[in-house]
């Protein structure tokens, strides 16, 4: 990717950044029997989003003083997997609950990121599940929030 991309992408990406920091500030502070009001979260994606664009935009130029003769093809295949698979994360959330979900969202963009070696779909099938167990468990249990359990079916 060109350097000048980069650039204008993490502009882009700073400012839709702040867009979540100024929009969080009008969602109400904290949700009946939750400590962590629903506030926090768009707050926290505002500010990583910032912060990687800043980084995204500093590497540009990095990328353009130690430019190679060999460009990156693009990779729209891979893009495309993790688009679609983003759309039905997003989508299935609240069917089929966020373990399910989130555990086969990073699962499949593992996979699709990762070049395929023998047995590299087990190490992301536990890194996804303890990814999402822990993020679950840590989230509703030690900061009582509230996020979307298993199905009825399974329970």
């Amino acid at each position: 990717m060109s350097g000048s991309f980069d650039r204008y992408a993490s502009v882009i990406f700073a400012i839709i950044g702040a867009a979540f920091l100024f929009e969080s500030r009008n969602i109400a502070k904290s949700a009946y029997g939750s400590e962590v009001g629903p506030n926090v979260f768009p707050f926290l994606l505002g500010l990583i989003l910032i912060l990687l664009s800043v980084k995204l935009f500093l590497e540009s130029f990095k990328s353009v003083q130690n430019k190679n003769n060999d460009r990156e093809k693009l990779m729209i295949k891979r893009f495309l997997i993790i688009l679609i698979a983003s759309i039905l994360y997003a989508s299935l959330l609240e069917t089929i609950g966020y373990l399910i979900s989130t555990f086969v969202f990073l699962f499949v963009s593992f996979q699709t990121m990762e070049k395929v070696e023998k047995g590299g779909w087990i190490k992301n099938v536990l890194i996804a599940g303890a990814f999402s167990f822990c993020v679950y468990y840590l989230f509703v249990v030690v900061l009582k929030g509230s996020l979307p359990g298993l199905p009825i079916w399974f329970s």
